[in-house]
């Protein structure tokens, strides 16, 4: 850290710390958001809201506040309206965010030990939005039009949906022409399969990402491709677009906006996953590990990571986080975090730190024991959204590691979606959640 002279004698430099924020569709993104600001306000107001952060402070103060908005062309992440929701009666889930945007806080840390009597450190911790279809496409980069496109074709075989496209695909002739019609007819096919796998069969694995959520501004002529296996001009045209796709993500990794992170969150819903069966399950791990795979990239090409970390360069932590952990009891979340470790076969790089979790940023049951069959289980309690009152869950057993086909015979349940736990003093007191304060700990080790 550095420090500069003012009027007010010597100031510590501010320190921008910048996280970003994704994760496969519907795993509660915006409402891991909104309980990190919230809490984090609450704990910077002497409320006990993040308990674990609390111990790692060890009696040093904490003042935390909402960052003036700066010069930053980035859309800001709107805490207070998603925070009325939890707060309403009966309290109301987030929407969920489509697009980019920044959550920015300003934190003044008390000096510890013997340095107790210089100025606070002060902290910016921006934490970005990105939406977790444009994390699908870092797999990309390593990946040609002709392997990209086998793949994918491959994976399309297996699924009822796509038989349109396949047989678009199929009666392409072997030397198509480059033909900006076929081009488009073909896209738009595709991106139309690409929305169906995603909201009705639930997939996750599904690229290119910005197929499903466009980057701001007018879409350039080069998104106009899908996968396709031929060798004539046809193919020679979709390949060009292809890569001109895959340069416009290699950019966007030195941009301002991805290229200053210093840590990454991924959230998956692996409790949903296994809910939806063993082809559900395999994509959403399959997208884990590919994403993990990719986030082996460290900063500049041409610098070694062993500089790339001293230089502070490129991404130095990473959590994969297994969201909605109330709905399972608390002896089974361990096993939660385990599983989400496994699957993305940590840890991911020499000079990067990883760590699974097993969170719930937003609580909204709590632990029982349950009768079942004449045999006690550990299960959950809470209002399911419309109920008059609170009901039980117990979805079954959480395997701690991808689980063989002897699971799959007996089916996990459905989880119910119960309402978010009403918030202490209408949201000022923080979001009651689980391990959420473990997870901040790990990101911001350095700071504190």
């Amino acid at each position: 850290m550095g420090w500069v002279t003012t009027a007010r004698g010597l100031v510590p430099v501010r320190r921008v710390v910048r996280i970003g924020v994704t994760g496969l569709a519907q795993a509660g993104k915006t409402a891991l958001l909104t309980s990190i600001a919230a809490n984090l306000l609450a704990a910077g107001a002497g409320l006990p809201a993040l308990p674990a952060l609390g111990a790692r402070l060890a009696g040093r103060r904490l003042r935390v506040s909402v960052a003036p908005g700066g010069a930053t062309d980035l859309p800001r992440f709107d805490t207070a309206f998603h925070l009325a929701a939890l707060a309403r009666d009966p309290p109301a889930w987030p929407a969920r965010t489509q697009a980019i945007s920044l959550l920015a806080l300003d934190l003044e840390i008390d000096q510890p030990g013997l340095f107790a009597a210089l100025p606070a450190r002060r902290v910016r911790l921006e934490l970005l939005d990105y939406p977790g279809e444009w994390l699908l496409d870092l797999p990309l980069l390593g990946l040609g039009f002709g392997a990209w496109s086998a793949a994918t074709l491959r994976r399309l075989e297996k699924r009822r949906e796509a038989a349109d496209f396949l047989a678009f695909v199929r009666a392409l002739p072997a030397a198509a022409p480059a033909d900006e019609a076929l081009a488009l007819s073909g896209h738009r096919l595709y991106r139309a399969l690409l929305s169906r796998l995603r909201e009705e069969a639930g997939l996750s694995l599904l690229q290119p990402g910005r197929f499903l959520v466009p980057a701001p501004g007018g879409a350039p002529p080069w998104l106009e491709f899908f996968p396709h296996s031929g060798e004539g001009p046809l193919a020679g045209l979709l390949r060009s677009r292809y890569e001109a796709y895959v340069a416009a993500v290699r950019a966007q990794l030195f941009s301002p906006a991805f290229g200053g992170l210093a840590g990454l969150v991924v959230l998956a819903d692996l409790l949903s996953a296994l809910h939806g069966g063993a082809a559900a399950f395999a994509d959403a791990t399959a997208a884990l590990a590919e994403v993990a795979e990719a986030l082996r990239w460290r900063g500049p090409a041409l610098l070694p990571d062993w500089l790339s970390a001293l230089l502070g360069l490129g991404i130095s932590r990473v959590a994969f986080v297994a969201s909605k952990s109330d709905h399972v009891a608390e002896r089974q979340r361990s096993n939660l975090a385990a599983l989400a470790a496994a699957v993305t076969r940590l840890p991911v790089g020499r000079f990067m730190r990883t760590a699974s979790f097993a969170v719930a940023a937003v609580r909204c049951t709590e632990d029982v024991v349950w009768t079942l069959d004449g045999h006690p289980v550990s299960a959950v309690r809470g209002r399911v959204a419309g109920a008059e009152r609170a009901g039980r869950s117990y979805p079954g057993e959480v395997p701690d590691k991808p689980p063989g086909p002897e699971f799959w015979a007996h089916p996990f349940l459905a989880l119910p979606n119960f309402e978010p736990m009403r918030l202490p003093l209408d949201g000022r007191g923080g979001v009651p959640h689980v391990n959420l304060d473990a997870l901040l700990g790990f990101l911001l080790e350095d700071v504190l």
